[in-house]
């Protein structure tokens, strides 16, 4: 099982190692809020300091001007969310959703490594599987990918996404860089991603398939839910059925997408057919030059 997981680290490397130089340009913070730098503290104000650094209150309080001193952020942490529910175990590509979500974890736990971030992760199906707090090192690293590393014969039906935003927003202690990877198909869980939002950095990685917006017309086929166990039997031949399967699956992105930027969350679709470490690479490409 260590051999597997350290060649699968291998195989991963170099798209790791990209990843981690985009993820590093600038920091963190600057590319998502402007947060690259931190408080941390007052002094008295010298000749040819910026009198936008006064600190107005502490001035009053001393009698005479201090100014704020600022320090670069040396070290975010990163938190990974990875959805392993029954739902993510479809796919018409090569790789389910899941097994892309898994990819998507795992190449950004490597990238975090090669820049020094500790990182930490929760897995979860219909319970908590794993949960554990960021934390630095190759060890660490590869035990977190031996976690994405799953058996489908002991998932568990249903999804405990709401759970595992709470236990994320408990357990980060100092604002973090969190990735929440998931096909977001879970009850009740925009108050938890909300709260998340407000001391975090949140990037929503939403899993999508082709099979969300097409659907093959073979006549009346007799559908699962692999969470609930709810059975219904769709008309899959009628033009009417498809056009509304369509769009409710539009209208779903769509809500998915404004709910994320409405409470600060930032959102990536991934598909089951795109290279998950091309299209990191492009999206934190393009969120560094727009930060400038």
């Amino acid at each position: 099982m260590k051999n597997d997981i350290s060649r699968r680290a291998s195989l991963l490397h170099l798209s790791s190692l990209s990843l981690a130089e985009k993820m590093k340009s600038g920091s963190f913070r600057s590319l998502y809020r402007g947060r690259g730098i931190e408080f941390s503290g007052v002094r008295e104000y010298l000749r040819g300091d910026d009198v936008r650094a006064i600190d107005w209150n502490v001035t009053a309080r001393m009698g005479k001007p201090f100014v704020k001193i600022f320090e670069e952020e040396r070290e975010l942490d990163v938190f990974i969310v990875a959805d392993a529910s029954l739902s993510m175990c479809v796919g018409t590509s090569q790789q389910t959703k899941l097994e892309k979500a898994m990819e998507c974890a795992s190449l950004l736990t490597l990238a975090s490594f090669y820049n020094s971030s500790p990182v930490g992760a929760v897995v979860f199906d219909g319970e908590l599987e794993f949960f554990c707090s960021p934390k630095s090192g190759k060890k660490h690293s590869l035990m977190l990918l031996s976690h994405f590393e799953l058996d489908r014969k002991k998932q568990k039906p249903g999804s405990v996404l709401d759970s595992a935003l709470r236990g994320a927003e408990k357990l980060l202690k100092k604002r973090s860089l969190v990735f929440v990877i998931s096909d977001f198909r879970a009850a009740e869980w925009q108050a938890s991603f909300a709260r998340l939002c407000q001391k975090n950095d949140v990037i929503a990685i939403k899993i999508v398939d082709s099979s969300d917006d097409n659907i093959p017309s073979v006549g009346s086929v007799l559908f699962a839910d692999p969470e609930t166990g709810y059975e219904a039997v769709l008309p899959t031949s009628s033009q009417k059925f498809i056009r509304g399967w369509r769009e409710e699956n539009e209208q779903r992105n769509e809500n998915w997408f404004n709910y994320c930027a409405r409470h600060g969350g930032i959102s990536l679709f991934i598909s089951t057919v795109q290279d998950p470490a091309a299209e990191l690479i492009k999206f934190f490409s393009s969120r560094h030059r727009h930060s400038f």
